[in-house]
């Protein structure tokens, strides 16, 4: 019997791109490059090495001075410790319906941080203050958990984006009754790409208490980065990040992959050319009979309404999810290495499937 072979090798094939999620796409080149650069000789571990320390720097440049950054190793991990910061153990959030805190998290934000959600269904993912003040009531009911946080997304999980000002009406607002604002960016780079403004613009120049900073959907191997933009939103940030296993101990590597991303523009230009793709994406299949294009197309996704039996033959060539199989409602996310030709490809598969 011939011995197992133990030495790497590839598994699949580097030609197949899909549109599932920006999730799928590999890493960067730059950083990859990063991650070989922080390698070798000994770091102090759990975040007290050189790369940390010069990443809080970088941050600075980004989103101020007073901002405090705690790389984490997951966007559910991000979100869940960033909430517990700004919480009591009565505590609850309020977010949208569609929030992927409430969708997408398996009851994480509740089960593990022991908070309570209250969603507000919306009609393009966005909160507003008169949306709000559907779930901000109560505070000294004891029957009820306290609403103590506004948790928007940039972008949505609909693929949405909120104007600088449409995010100050939210913060001031949930200031004025005693709330804090979070901000999932898990996509922050692809919605400040589609604003064309630096990230502080719409985070700690409006107010914004704490963001959890996307770095996977934008080219990072793993990781994101908890930004407490309020310094008491970080006062107990080392505990709680620690108390919910989101700290690492070999953290240089998390901190270089962050530093790659955003000490120069690596971040924009992955965000801007995957939103690019996407907008290529929305206008090829606009010319499709029988597609209809559900949300407006302001970051790197796309939705899109098409016949089921048109989704399951195309799902044979192409990856990409029923965002509602009942309805017929489909998402297509294209990330920072889609290419034009992906996209074409996609689009001239759409269109054979719908004309069978």
């Amino acid at each position: 019997m011939a011995p197992a072979r133990t030495d790497a090798r590839r598994h699949h094939d580097p030609s197949v791109r899909g549109f599932a999620s920006d999730n799928y796409a590999g890493v960067h080149p730059e950083v990859l490059a990063a991650i070989a650069l922080a390698n070798g000789g000994h770091q102090i571990s759990y975040g007290e090495d050189e790369y940390t320390d010069h990443l809080q720097r970088v941050m600075h440049s980004h989103f101020g001075s007073t901002a405090e950054t705690f790389p984490v190793f997951n966007g559910t991990g991000a979100n869940v410790t960033a909430l517990q910061a700004l919480t009591d153990r009565w505590g609850a959030v309020i977010c949208a319906e569609t929030a992927h805190i409430n969708v997408d998290e398996g009851g994480a934000p509740e089960r593990m941080a022991g908070l309570k959600l209250l969603t507000v269904p919306t009609p393009d993912g966005k909160l507003t203050p008169e949306l709000i003040d559907r779930q901000a009531w109560g505070w000294e009911d004891e029957h009820r958990a306290m609403p103590q946080v506004v948790s928007i997304a940039q972008n949505t999980e609909l693929g949405t984006v909120y104007t600088p000002d449409e995010i100050r009406a939210v913060v001031e607002h949930a200031h004025g009754l005693g709330m804090k604002v979070h901000v999932d960016g898990a996509r922050l780079a692809n919605a400040a790409a589609t604003l064309d403004v630096p990230m502080r613009t719409f985070t700690n120049a409006l107010g914004v208490d704490i963001v959890t900073l996307g770095g996977t959907k934008n080219g990072l191997l793993f990781g994101e980065a908890i930004v407490a933009l309020n310094p008491e939103a970080g006062r107990r940030m080392k505990h709680i990040r620690k108390m919910s296993m989101q700290l690492a101990s070999k953290m240089r590597f998390l901190s270089v992959q962050f530093e790659a991303l955003l000490a120069k523009d690596l971040w924009l230009r992955s965000a801007r050319h995957a939103n690019a793709m996407a907008q290529r994406l929305a206008d090829g299949v606009r010319t499709v009979d029988g597609v209809e294009i559900l949300y407006p197309v302001q970051a790197n996704a796309v939705f899109a309404r098409l016949p089921h039996d048109v989704t399951l033959r195309l799902q044979e060539r192409f990856r990409f999810y029923f965002w509602d199989e009942a309805a017929g409602d489909v998402r297509w996310m294209c990330s920072f290495d889609t290419t034009e030709e992906d996209v074409d490809a996609f689009v001239q598969a759409l269109k054979e499937e719908t004309a069978r």
